[in-house]
């Protein structure tokens, strides 16, 4: 029961709940947070599903145990899938948003999905992220009608969480092998090996994928460390502010040109993009603005 609009009769009973992601270090797509959930009456059951922490778990296996907990009509579940440009720019903006704390709003926000789907949670077992008793006394506050098990390696102890870890792992890894580059490049291929940073088909992929203006493809989290020495090489941007006669401030410098690091456009296309609104900000056509040159 992945997102079904009528719940069954058992959501109504007392609920039990488990948490966990996927994706957390790798240097390459998603990070997924994924939930399962059932009657507190069928926790036995679930023991006996063979439900176990998706790491140790093979392809096949966590594949096979997907599909059955998907049919299976007294389980519920739900993911969470958090693109890697929407950590890299929580991570990088002026008011940083860290890691930990992004995970902690998206297990958050599958609690509060499922409450209000009208699912009687009484019970949460969640794989720990930060300090195990700040996290709960945090998810406690939030939820004060909940009892909430954090713990380390909880994917592990508890099968309700063992369920939630191959969710998530099954969702990301369908993500990576379906994923489609919004880059236009000819040479993209995602031959990119598990995506961990220790990897060095990862570290190749990411050597060969790199731009000197553009920076990674939309698949990279480009505020991870592992990404700072490809960086030493890019182009750098001087937003310089300009006197009336139109030349430089006092620094000196003047922006240099696309062209520089081989972008080129020949004129009489840029005109045929800009009148025919092609390649323009979505922003502006949404907005149908139009470039003024005589005023």
């Amino acid at each position: 029961m992945g997102s079904g609009t009528t719940l069954p009769q058992w959501t109504s009973e007392p609920c039990i709940m488990g948490i966990d992601e996927a994706g957390r270090g790798p240097v390459l797509g998603p990070m997924v947070y994924g939930c399962l959930y059932c009657a507190h009456s069928y926790e036995k059951t679930l023991s006996s599903l063979n439900f176990a922490d998706s790491k140790t778990l093979k392809e096949e296996k966590r594949e096979e145990l997907f599909e059955n907990l998907k049919t299976d009509e007294s389980i519920g579940w739900a993911v969470d899938i958090i693109d890697p440009r929407e950590l890299s720019t929580k991570m990088l903006k002026k008011n940083k948003i860290n890691l930990n704390e992004i995970s902690h709003d998206s297990a958050i926000g599958l609690v509060t999905k499922v409450l209000n789907m009208g699912v009687l949670l009484t019970e949460v077992y969640v794989d720990t992220v930060g300090d195990t008793e700040k996290y709960r006394s945090k998810l406690s506050e939030r939820f004060p009608g909940i009892n909430f098990v954090v713990a380390k390696k909880a994917d592990s102890l508890y099968p309700v969480v063992s369920g939630a870890s191959i969710a998530a792992k099954v969702t990301r890894d369908r993500a990576l092998r379906e994923w489609v580059f919004d880059e236009t490049a000819g040479d993209l291929h995602k031959n990119f090996g598990s995506g961990y940073p220790g990897d060095p088909v990862t570290t190749a992929w990411l050597q060969n994928h790199k731009h000197s203006v553009f920076g990674f493809p939309s698949l990279v989290r480009f505020s991870w460390g592992t990404c700072t020495p490809y960086f030493k090489d890019i182009a750098e941007v001087l937003w310089e502010s300009m006197d009336d006669d139109g030349s430089s401030n006092s620094n000196g410098k003047r922006q240099l040109k696309l062209s520089t690091f081989g972008v080129t456009t020949s004129k009489k296309k840029i005109e045929e993009i800009e009148s025919s609104g092609k390649g323009r900000c979505k922003f502006f056509l949404a907005r149908k603005f139009e470039q003024v040159t005589h005023f």
